[in-house]
């Protein structure tokens, strides 16, 4: 049964965030100026973004589960949609707001509309597309006649500074020639930030407007041989294994060892990334579904920082994969890296830019470094 995305809603919280504010909303690390943000940003290039942190008392404004559920109250009533006829409610996250319940049970509950099904889908940036699958399969097989898919993140949580462990002074001094290692734990902080993003799937296209039918999706792990790049709530080990929180003696001593902050091996990602999401995993899905790069008119990629965007145009190329850059469409530099949430609001701004026309078609590519998996969405502009 063909399924249809019939809106895609993004929820930003509080005023964008220029470069020179980032430091005072998260706070100086040892009370000092950071070292390395300048090259950080220099090198994603992102000059907006948002916090859930209230400027003035430097509180928490929205949990995880707010911030989703604002994303789907957004959501139009002429695209069909309304909180009391969700069927199937899927929500992803790298970032929910407790260990338990699932975040998927918590932004139902902020929510409140009818008793529904209810799904939760862990990982990282590709979290919101294993939520996206889950309602897409409930919908093509009749499980439901419709679903809402999220993706979403607050990330500020990890970010600030009372948060924290000391910037590495070797690693900083590194960051000049390597900017590639702007992605450990100590510089993650200029890199992420907050939002949430919401689709309505149908069984029938909107009744006016535009619609995206779902051709096909696919996540692809490669864990079965790949190590752990990156991860929170455990510390990696010299042969590559992690050994998380709850195994390391006691809850103290995992917090003297910052298990919980978001850490990255950087080696490993400058390594493996890029080879992974194109020479091993596009092959595979150009044969799958005989895709040709002429047939699509928009690429949109999910990238963490415009670092990669050069070689992932180059690698395509070499697979004779090649897709020009007028055809690619981001907004990291005003939307900054929200992480599952990022193609969920990369996805709101095309589809309601007017810039979409009937018959087209969009490739999205989402990576994701956790373990190395790596998903690929088909749309079709109806």
């Amino acid at each position: 049964m063909p399924v249809y995305i019939t809106d895609i809603a993004a929820f930003l919280p509080n005023a964008p965030v220029n470069n020179e504010q980032m430091e005072e909303l998260l706070g100086m690390v040892n009370q000092l100026p950071s070292r390395t943000r300048k090259i950080i940003l220099r090198n994603n290039r992102i000059n907006s973004r948002y916090y859930a942190i209230d400027p003035t008392s430097g509180t928490t404004t929205h949990t995880n589960a707010q911030l989703t559920a604002e994303a789907i109250r957004r959501l139009k009533p002429y695209a069909g949609f309304s909180p009391e006829r969700i069927e199937c409610l899927c929500c992803g996250t790298s970032t929910p707001d407790q260990l338990l319940p699932g975040h998927g049970a918590m932004v139902h509950g902020e929510l409140q509309g009818r008793p529904c099904e209810v799904m939760s889908a862990a990982g990282i940036c590709t979290a919101g597309m294993s939520a996206m699958k889950y309602a897409w399969m409930s919908v093509a097989s009749g499980q439901s006649s419709n679903a809402v898919a999220t993706g979403s993140e607050l990330a500020s949580t990890f970010m600030r500074a009372s948060f924290c462990g000391p910037v590495d002074r070797q690693k900083a001094a590194e960051l000049e020639e390597q900017p590639v290692i702007a992605f450990e734990a100590d510089f993650l902080r200029w890199m992420l930030s907050d939002g949430a993003g919401a689709a309505f799937l149908s069984n029938q296209p909107a009744a006016t407007g535009l619609s995206l039918r779902i051709d096909w999706l696919d996540l692809l792990s490669f864990a079965n041989e790949m190590e752990t790049c990156m991860y929170a709530g455990a510390v990696k080990l010299e042969d590559g294994s992690l050994r998380g929180w709850r195994e390391q003696g006691s809850l103290a001593q995992a917090l003297e060892r910052n298990s919980f902050l978001i850490k990255q091996d950087v080696k490993l990602l400058n390594r493996e990334i890029i080879t992974t999401a194109v020479e091993r995993t596009l092959p595979v899905l150009i044969a799958k579904y005989k895709l040709k790069a002429d047939e699509f008119d928009w690429f949109l990629p999910h990238y963490s920082s415009d670092y990669f965007r050069s070689a992932l145009q180059t690698r395509m190329e070499k697979i004779d994969f090649s897709i020009p850059y007028e055809r690619w469409f981001t907004n990291l530099a005003t939307k900054g890296n929200t992480g599952s949430a990022s193609i969920y609001i990369i996805l709101e701004e095309l589809f309601h830019s007017g810039r979409l026309k009937k018959g087209q078609k969009l490739l999205c590519f989402i990576p994701e470094s956790g373990r190395f998996s790596m998903c690929y969405l088909q749309l079709t502009v109806i």
